[in-house]
């Protein structure tokens, strides 16, 4: 890791006798974009808040750029924050809105006129400073937030589930939007979002947060790919599951014995007992009337028995001896017809072991 921007040592926050927030550790590096990820309630953006200053916590210490800010008040932080409704304000203009962090830090007027037009260049919204945010649109708007936060560069910037207002493809156009803005800047960031999608596309490291304490983190492939708990390998999307016996190994290979007598190769380590839990992502399978053997791969033999088109995507609802398997794959030629026999073809590397 670079020179280390934040540090959060065993970090505790509690409303009451709730637990908001849990024996955190974080460490974020100089420049690094990370995401806190996790569904409501689980203390990524109570963690965002302590970071800011909006919320104290109950114990432990953070430091932002190895100063202790515990005590430091939220307005003499230096940290740009970016919330989910933009909270502009509607009676000035985007020029107005993005230079009141330099007004109130008494900038020079001609310093305040450079470095807004700067950030305004930035979000590439140079032509709407005299607007107010009732002549933007909702993707506007979120720029003149991003702009306001930048402005008086700040150490830390903060992202509040910044995108979950907007609409499928505006929010697709801001994911691309804040990557660029984060790079060509190369600010600190911490993004929280419940959003799987917007935490992988957009961070460098993905903290998985559940019941108010990390759950694993990582960079976003290794998180995805290797989880290490049961609640990170369901937490990305719909999950298969079946259970194998352990019969033996070959070619580095463990091998398990499924439902139907069948055995499957397992890229895994020895399990400490015969008995395990097969979970597979719905995505990384394939489903077709008959594959050629391969190598490193296992098939399992069922019953389409239903198939829901989804435009690029095919979700194929599959009974096996061991009950019903999801996969979603590219749609390549004609979807297969309810009551088909087909083969499920499973990697190696695919199956996820608990």
């Amino acid at each position: 890791m670079k020179s280390v921007a934040i540090d959060m040592r065993r970090v505790e926050k509690w409303f009451g006798n709730v637990g908001a927030v849990r024996e955190l550790d974080l460490q974020v590096g100089e420049g690094e974009f990370v995401a806190l990820l996790g569904s409501s309630g689980c203390g990524k953006t109570t963690t965002l808040r302590m970071i800011a200053g909006l919320e104290q916590p109950t114990s432990g210490d953070i430091f932002v750029k190895g100063k202790r800010v515990n005590d430091v008040p939220v307005h003499r932080r230096n940290i740009g924050m970016v919330f989910q409704n933009h909270a502009l304000f509607p009676h000035k203009t985007a020029f107005d809105n993005i230079a009141f962090g330099l007004k109130y830090r008494k900038v020079p007027k001609p310093e305040i006129a450079r470095r807004v037009r700067a950030a305004l260049e930035l979000v590439r919204l140079p032509h709407c400073e005299e607007r107010l945010p009732s002549q933007l649109s909702g993707g506007q708007q979120q720029r003149i937030a991003v702009a306001r936060a930048i402005v008086i560069e700040p150490d830390l910037l903060l992202f509040d589930e910044p995108l979950s207002s907007l609409d499928a493809g505006l929010r697709e156009e801001m994911r691309i939007e804040l990557k660029r803005i984060q790079r060509a800047l190369g600010i600190t960031t911490i993004f929280v979002t419940h959003d799987q999608a917007e935490a992988l596309s957009l961070s460098d490291r993905v903290v998985v947060m559940h019941d108010g304490r990390k759950e694993q983190e990582g960079a976003p492939e290794e998180v995805f790919r290797r989880p290490t708990t049961e609640f990170v390998t369901r937490f990305f999307g719909f999950v298969n599951e079946i259970t194998g016996t352990w019969v033996g190994e070959a070619d580095g290979r463990m091998l398990f014995r499924v439902g139907d007598g069948k055995t499957v190769r397992v890229a895994c380590l020895k399990p400490k007992g015969n008995q395990v839990r097969l979970l597979l992502r719905a995505e990384r399978a394939r489903v077709d009337r008959g594959f050629a053997a391969t190598a490193d791969a296992s098939t399992l033999v069922g019953t389409v028995m239903r198939a829901d088109y989804l435009g690029m995507l095919v979700r194929y609802f599959v009974d096996l001896p061991d009950g019903q398997f999801q996969i979603i794959q590219p749609l390549d030629g004609a979807v297969i017809p309810d009551g088909e026999k087909v083969e499920v073809l499973i990697r190696a590397e695919d199956w996820i072991v608990l």
